[in-house]
């Protein structure tokens, strides 16, 4: 739809929606939240204002506007917390930024309000025997077929060896295996990184392929489930729950502490944090420099568990 033809704000938040897919091209839990905070944005305004608000009317919210809905937001039948107060409110700034940017449509109220403080906080890795527990306890399980253990270690033996999220591991097709040196992974706003892969890693993946009882065409999800479909991330999310109760670990692991594991492991073996951000494909060094914190952290708990005047 052509800016021209927008007179709506309905109109202007789908014309955002489908630029943040095609343009930045978000991944689709991100548009879905998006166009979620959206959609209850709009919806305030034409509760508040008694009517359905124009593309011009978006010009003239106030910055009382915006803070009477991130307070109903705050205390409404499913409260948010100050994180995602936050998020709401970056999520309606580049809403607003889109209009200004496309429509001409100003919203200058915006910049008097101000976020919720947000403590930062840090990854939460397993530790080296923890992730090993994790990656080899599917073959313990006496409810898996083979072939199920050797796929769940497959795709943990993936997260930690080379530093995926979840969705980049599922992403995998079966013309992707064997599994070269290196995987081209697309990951976040459409950025791609090159991912080593250690022999672990394709020796696991090799070894599920030869259990795995489905016949599988080129362009086929690599990793399948029970029935035959594609393993889905609440699946594998699942399977984490599951072993870390059998192995006694705090909820904190999960497949994703697997990433944020590799990164700390490799820090703690001298790796540089621009490798490291290279091989995470974070957009901004700061993201990566968490780990440095996490590092840090875990040093002074072994010199105050160790040091006899600690």
């Amino acid at each position: 739809m052509a800016d021209s033809q927008l007179t709506t704000a309905d109109q202007a938040l789908s014309a955002w929606l489908e630029h943040l897919a095609h343009e930045r091209r978000l991944s689709p839990r991100t548009l879905e939240a998006y166009g979620h905070i959206g959609r209850l944005w709009l919806a305030f305004l034409q509760k508040h204002r008694g009517g359905p608000p124009s593309l011009t009317a978006l010009g003239t919210v106030t910055a009382a506007e915006v803070r009477a809905h991130l307070a109903e937001r705050r205390s409404g039948d499913h409260p948010l917390n100050a994180r995602s107060i936050s998020q709401t409110l970056s999520a309606i700034r580049t809403f607003h930024a889109f209009l200004d940017r496309r429509c001409g449509v100003a919203t200058p109220q915006l910049a008097l309000v101000r976020g919720p403080r947000v403590k930062a906080s840090l990854p939460r890795p397993v530790t080296e025997d923890q992730a090993r527990g994790l990656v080899a306890e599917p073959e313990a399980d006496p409810d898996l077929e083979p072939w199920e253990a050797a796929r769940d270690r497959a795709v943990l033996t993936l997260l930690y060896g080379c530093g995926l999220r979840i969705s980049e591991g599922l992403s995998l097709l079966r013309s992707d295996a064997p599994l070269p040196e290196a995987l081209r992974i697309t990951g976040k706003g459409g950025k791609t990184r090159l991912a080593p892969v250690l022999p672990a890693v394709r020796e696991a993946v090799d070894a599920y392929l030869a259990l795995q009882p489905f016949p599988l065409e080129p362009d086929d999800a690599l990793f399948r489930a029970r029935r035959g479909g594609a393993l889905s991330p609440r699946q594998v999310q699942a399977t984490v729950q599951r072993l870390r109760g059998r192995l006694g670990l705090p909820d904190s692991a999960t497949p994703h502490a697997l990433r944020h594991s590799f990164a700390t492991h490799l820090l703690g073996a001298g790796a540089d944090l621009r490798s490291i951000q290279e091989l995470l494909g974070h957009a901004s060094l700061s993201t990566t420099q968490k780990y440095t914190a996490v590092d840090a952290e875990r040093l002074l708990q072994a010199y105050s568990a160790a040091h006899p005047r600690a």
